[in-house]
């Protein structure tokens, strides 16, 4: 009889396992980035009060506001906001259509086959309806139910994404109707700082977090060289756009675009990624104040963030931002000029205080 019950056993076990294994099928981790100091936080998660008080995911997007844009078609964009200030390509298969509306509203949306299917939003003036941006996380956490796991079908394929404390703390995602909204937070301030939409063929192609799946894994496809080039200098603009948002944000003057300083900047995201390390200093010691004089760049003073792995340029201005030496730097209020270099997913940026012109009689 025991024999009977141990074989029993024996054969649950290896069912359950195969089941499972069946179910949940592969493992990939998620994106992972560099930024050098970076700080976590153990801020309070939502407690049970909160998640009673959280919206229902299955909510409709509401009908104002840039989360109402999502699924759109282009020629609606173009009807409702005119004609981008650019349009920059992404390493995501979409176009960034650029709209910088002024120092305190700022907006990308992301086309693909003339769709929207992405936006990001930063800026106290910019409607995230349900959402305000500068809003508390208190006041976040009453208004949307944040989960450490989320689970989505699509075309067959079956996926489980799980989020870290730090992600929940700083880069949580809730589902909005059929739309996954990323929550970027000022962990300093304490508030919502912007917000990222997608739809879930994109929210899985940029796998910002841990993910286990049946099925296949879509990816984006792939980027020549030639598009490189040009999605990293659209990065760096919109990383320069986003920068002054935040400085204005916390009354701090916006820097101005420096030509010479950002090949700086390009030149060591280049040799990071090249050589395979991660540093303010290079393998054979060379300093940020090496690399300005070699260019002859004439500054007062100088500050440099550098980060990787982020899937953007958005992802690495945010994360700067909650790292408190990176946040110092990008909200100095010395500084007047800001160069910016992408090399795929290497960031740099260099700020500088150019020399005050001395009039002498």
């Amino acid at each position: 009889m025991r024999i009977i019950f141990r074989t029993v056993v024996i054969f649950l076990i290896i069912f359950v396992s195969y089941v499972l294994f069946i179910y949940f099928g592969q493992y990939t981790p998620s994106e992972q980035h560099e930024n050098e100091d970076v700080q976590i936080s153990n801020e309070e998660l939502p407690n049970e009060d909160n998640k009673k008080e959280g919206r229902d995911a299955s909510q409709k997007l509401p009908e104002d506001g840039i989360l109402s844009l999502m699924n759109k078609s282009s020629e609606e964009i173009t009807a409702q906001l005119g004609e981008p200030d650019r349009i920059d390509p992404s390493a995501y298969d979409y176009d960034w259509w650029i709209y910088q509306q002024s120092e305190k509203q700022y907006i990308q949306i992301g086309i693909l086959n003339q769709k929207v299917v992405t936006v990001y939003g930063i800026g106290e003036e910019v409607n995230v309806e349900p959402l305000k941006i500068g809003q508390s996380v208190q006041e976040v956490f009453k208004t949307v139910q944040i989960t450490p796991t989320l689970s989505l079908e699509h075309n067959g394929n079956t996926y489980r994404f799980e989020l870290s404390e730090e992600d929940m703390n700083t880069r949580p995602t809730v589902k909005i109707g059929e739309v996954y909204v990323q929550l970027y937070i000022d962990k300093f301030d304490g508030i919502l700082s912007s917000i990222r939409a997608m739809d879930a063929e994109t929210f899985i192609k940029q796998r910002s977090y841990e993910v286990t799946y049946r099925g296949e894994l879509i990816e984006p496809q792939d980027v020549s060289e030639e598009k490189w080039e040009k999605i990293e200098e659209g990065s760096e603009k919109q990383i320069l756009s986003i920068t002054n948002i935040m400085r204005v944000r916390h009354h701090v003057p916006a820097v101005k675009w420096d030509e010479e300083t950002s090949k700086v900047a390009f030149l060591h995201s280049e040799d990071m990624k090249k050589n395979n390390y991660f540093s303010h200093e290079t393998p054979s010691g060379e300093t940020l104040v090496d690399r300005l004089g070699e260019q002859n760049i004439k500054y007062e003073m100088a500050g440099e963030n550098i980060a990787a792995h982020y899937v953007d340029g958005i992802a690495a201005s945010e994360g700067w931002l909650n790292s408190k030496g990176h946040r110092d730097t990008m909200l100095n209020e010395e500084f007047t000029h800001l160069g910016v270099g992408v090399d795929e997913l290497y960031y740099t940026q260099n700020f500088i205080k150019t020399w005050e012109q001395v009039n002498l009689h």
